[in-house]
């Protein structure tokens, strides 16, 4: 059944990602983007929340509200990369997540990293190195090069909040189970995003907004689907493994984000972001089996 859920959230998460750039390429903003997108999931799950006993645990309500936050500003951070940049070369960049994410479970659930997984970890990191365009006239590659891409920084600054928000979901499951993780954060990112949109004066744009959404019904459908199939996957994986290894093993979307990127989108460099991809699902490989 893991393996399901994990085969689940590995498809999920390119085809919401993809979803996300075609949302944005037809003129919906991040904020507004992440804020129907919870707004469809809060509909969807809000009927089973009603006859479900409401958690008491205040390290519940804690972690789950923490995560809501996070996931609202990484997630926003998301769709401004895959908006100005190619899916394939910013969704390997999340290959660095499991290492960021290797400190606070350190912290604050005091995971530790084997030896084979911790090679795991770098093998998936060494991969992204692949990623890199060669410098002009000569074969070497450089991270320099990537950081030119401004959607690959704005890809960067999201991995901190998202591995972050990870640790959190991780603890608010000493509270409850996956379900009902899951189910209040949906419904959590909803307020995070209206303060957001206040914030940031989103709410002058909204009538525009909310007509583009109306008019882009189906991409906006299938996200607010595979975004509810990726994070339930999420939550129902780390609860089953610790924090750093189980977002090295999502690494596998890079595979299929670089074949979207590629197929649906015509991004460039398809053999070499492909052999970058395939290094980081190796890595992911052997992080599983150092389980």
């Amino acid at each position: 059944m893991l393996w399901l859920v994990i085969a689940t959230r590995v498809l999920a998460n390119p085809c919401s990602n993809a979803l996300q750039k075609v949302l944005a390429g037809r003129g919906l903003g991040p904020l507004w983007i992440i804020g129907l997108t919870h707004v469809g999931l809060s509909v969807a799950v809000l009927p089973w929340l009603l006859i479900q006993p409401l958690p008491l645990a205040s390290g519940f309500w804690w972690n789950v509200s923490l995560s809501a936050l996070l996931a609202t500003v990484a997630n926003t951070l998301i769709v401004a990369a895959v908006h100005r940049a190619d899916l394939s070369l910013v969704g390997p960049v999340n290959s660095f997540k499991p290492v960021v994410s290797l400190l606070p479970g350190w912290l604050l659930l005091g995971e530790r990293p084997t030896v084979a997984g911790a090679a795991g970890i770098a093998l998936v990191i060494g991969g992204s190195c692949l990623l890199n365009p060669p410098q002009p006239g000569s074969g070497s590659r450089s991270f320099g090069r990537l950081f030119r891409d401004r959607g690959v920084r704005i890809r960067f600054a999201a991995l901190v909040p998202s591995a972050v928000e990870a640790v959190f979901l991780k603890r608010a499951l000493a509270h409850g189970d996956a379900l009902v993780v899951f189910a209040w954060w949906s419904v959590l990112c909803v307020p995070a995003v209206f303060v957001a949109l206040l914030l940031t004066r989103g709410f002058r744009h909204g009538t525009g907004q909310l007509a583009l959404a109306r008019s882009a019904w189906l991409p906006t459908t299938g996200l607010i689907l595979t975004t509810g199939l990726m994070q339930s996957c999420t939550v129902v994986t780390l609860a089953w493994m610790q924090v750093g290894y189980s977002l090295a093993l999502f690494q596998i979307s890079s595979v299929v984000l670089v074949l979207i990127g590629w197929g649906w989108f015509g991004e460039r460099d398809f053999f070499r972001r492909l052999a970058g991809s395939l290094v980081m699902a190796a890595g992911a490989a052997v992080i599983v089996s150092a389980r």
